[in-house]
C-alpha cells in the first residue's frame, strides 16, 4: 500500500479558504497579509490561525457553508487523485484550513479522508474560535506518522504535496516531496518542484 497526502489550500484548491471567507466579510487584505506571513514561515502557524479566525467573528455560518461548498478546485485535481488511486495509493488531504471546505472537496474528488480544523459557531454565527486536527506547524508531520503506522506504509511509499511552511513537517516523513507552486521555504526541502498550476504534472514524476 502507498500513501499520498495533499495540502488543501493553494494545492488541491485554487486559493486560501480563509482569504476567500475574509473577502466576503470585507477583511480580505488584512487576513491575506497574515496568511502570506504564515505560509512563508515568518509567522508561527498556530498564532496566525488564531489571529485570522478571530477576525471572522460574527460571520453567518450558513454563508460560510455555502461559500466552502463551492471552492474552486485546482486544475488537474480530479485527474491526479484518480490516477494515484489506480496506482494503489490511499489519497488523503491535510489542511490547516477548515473541515467545512475539505469535506465537500473530499466527496467531489473521491479522497479517502480529510484532516482539518473546525470553525466554532454558535447561534448561527462564527464565534472567532477554532479547534481541530491541524492547529500547529508540526500537526501534519504528526498525523502522517500516525497514518503510516495505521496503514503499514513506509516513508519510501509516501508522497506528500504542498505549498507552504506548514507543510514542512510532513515533508520530513516522505521520500517523494512535491512543492506545488510553493514558497521558497518548501522548495528547498522538495525533490519535485512544480511551478505550473496543473496537478497532473505530478504524474510525470511518479511510476506506477
Amino acid at each position: 500500500m502507498k500513501l499520498a497526502v495533499f495540502d488543501f489550500d493553494s494545492t488541491l484548491m485554487d486559493g486560501e479558504t480563509i482569504d476567500i471567507l475574509a473577502e466576503e466579510f470585507g477583511l480580505g487584505d488584512k487576513v491575506k497579509k497574515i496568511t502570506e506571513e504564515a505560509m512563508s514561515g515568518r509567522l508561527d502557524f498556530f498564532e496566525s490561525l488564531i489571529q485570522r479566525v478571530a477576525l471572522l467573528k460574527g460571520m453567518e455560518h450558513k454563508k460560510v457553508v455555502e461559500i466552502c461548498a463551492n471552492l474552486p478546485l485546482m486544475n488537474g485535481a480530479y485527474e491526479v487523485v484518480s490516477e494515484l488511486k489506480k496506482m494503489d495509493y490511499k489519497v488523503v488531504c491535510f489542511s490547516g484550513g477548515f473541515r467545512v471546505g475539505t469535506s465537500p472537496a473530499k466527496d467531489k474528488l473521491g479522497l479517502d479522508a480529510d484532516f482539518s480544523n473546525i470553525l466554532h459557531e454558535k447561534d448561527g454565527v462564527l464565534t472567532g474560535l477554532v479547534g481541530g486536527d491541524m492547529m500547529f506547524s508540526y500537526s501534519k508531520g504528526d498525523m502522517i506518522r500516525r497514518l503510516q503506522k495505521l496503514l503499514n506504509v513506509t516513508k519510501s511509499n509516501t508522497l506528500v504535496c504542498g505549498d507552504g511552511a506548514n507543510d514542512l513537517s510532513m515533508f520530513y516523513e516522505a521520500d517523494t516531496r512535491v512543492a506545488f507552486c510553493a514558497k521558497e521555504v518548501l522548495k528547498k526541502e522538495a525533490n519535485i518542484v512544480i511551478d505550473t498550476k496543473d496537478l497532473r504534472k505530478i504524474l510525470e514524476h511518479i511510476k506506477a
